[in-house]
């Protein structure tokens, strides 16, 4: 909304300063942080009133989580996902049709993310509505939003898979290019939504991806940039910057409450819209294979819970204690801080090596 200050730079040269992606991505992160402080305590207010019980607690899960967390409210994403939104709505070009898609993806995702979790308190039951139904809506939104970006960007580069490491290497993959796109954005929502499971592990690897791809996005859209790295050049990306930064200083803001223990959990309402959201930008800048790496914390966890079903079903014996992964270290003894900062570290390095892709062609 402000960037519309940058027609009035010829008269007063102060506001060219709207012009440049850094600035805007910085104030974005400031803007949604402080909303966040601001009114985070107000929420938790409002959805502990409302929600009694707060959020159930899985009867098969760590006995320790039944006097821990029990009582503690969900939906918590609300609050990030307001702060992200007026910080958007506010820094961001607004003319620009990537930023409307990814916000599109995230409130989206966030909305069946909500009537998860409505579902759950109001039944007072872990299990929300049905999960092929959920997937469908989830698949629905995320089709619609790949076609959009497909016909943002020239033939045949609007259907190619771009590979890391490699300086031309290009595949065409056609009309299957959506279906590829959508399974990178359900994917991407599913999989942090499985590692939100304790307090804080989720948060702080969605806010180093968004970091990591907040600087993809700004990199990708800046052609002396993408040149330069020999990465392909997306016109119009930049500006998503803006939006991961959004979600940075809304999870910053987040964590803050989330810490343990947590006064609110994030719920499927802020988990499933912040992976979708990671999933369309890694679909727009073309990087999609570099999210599995940045997002490699995310992808262990959903692997787990494939293993641990595939085994059980086939077998009848479990390969982990318990999935999702997080839940089998604590069944090995570590203790909740040790799982959550080590999952932390682990989240660095890959972002670390995911960003040396950006290079190492």
């Amino acid at each position: 909304m402000l960037y519309f200050l940058v027609d009035l730079s010829n008269e007063f040269s102060a506001f060219n300063v709207f012009r440049y992606i850094t600035f805007r991505t910085g104030a974005a992160i400031m803007t949604a942080l402080l909303f966040v402080f601001l009114f985070g305590p107000a929420i938790i207010a409002a959805l502990r009133l409302r929600q009694g019980k707060g959020q159930p607690i899985r009867a098969d899960g760590p006995a320790s989580h039944l006097l821990t967390k029990k009582g503690t409210p969900t939906m918590g994403g609300l609050m990030i996902l307001s702060g992200v939104l007026v910080s958007t709505l506010l820094w961001a070009n607004l003319a620009n049709p990537y930023v409307w898609i990814v916000l599109f993806v995230t409130i989206g995702f966030g909305g069946i993310g909500f009537y998860d979790d409505y579902l759950k308190v109001t039944k007072s039951s872990h299990k929300g509505f049905s999960g092929r139904f959920r997937l469908s809506l989830e698949a629905l939104i995320a089709v619609i939003a790949a076609f959009c970006i497909s016909l943002l960007q020239p033939e045949p580069f609007s259907t190619s898979l771009a590979f890391p490491f490699f300086k031309d290497m290009v595949v065409d993959l056609g009309l299957f290019f959506i279906v590829f796109a959508a399974f990178v954005m359900v994917g991407a929502g599913n999989a942090v939504n499985l590692t939100d499971g304790l307090d804080g592990l989720a948060i702080v690897p969605v806010m180093i991806a968004c970091g990591s791809f907040g600087l993809i996005a700004y990199l990708s859209g800046n052609k002396v940039f993408a040149d330069y790295l020999q990465i392909n050049f997306v016109i119009g990306t930049g500006e998503l910057a803006v939006v991961a930064g959004a979600v940075m200083g809304a999870g910053l803001g987040f964590l803050w409450f989330n810490a343990p223990p947590a006064a609110i959990f994030m719920g499927d309402t802020g988990s499933l819209a912040l992976g979708g959201m990671l999933g369309s930008i890694a679909v727009a800048t073309k990087h999609e294979i570099v999210l599995a790496i940045i997002g490699g914390l995310f992808v262990l966890e959903a692997l787990s819970v494939i293993i641990q079903v595939f085994s059980f079903k086939l077998t009848g014996k479990r390969v982990f204690k318990m999935a999702p992964i997080h839940h089998h270290f604590e069944h090995l003894g570590w203790t909740e801080s040790q799982v959550v900062i080590r999952f932390w570290i682990i989240a660095v390095v890959l972002a670390l090596v995911g960003l040396a892709t950006l290079k190492l062609r």
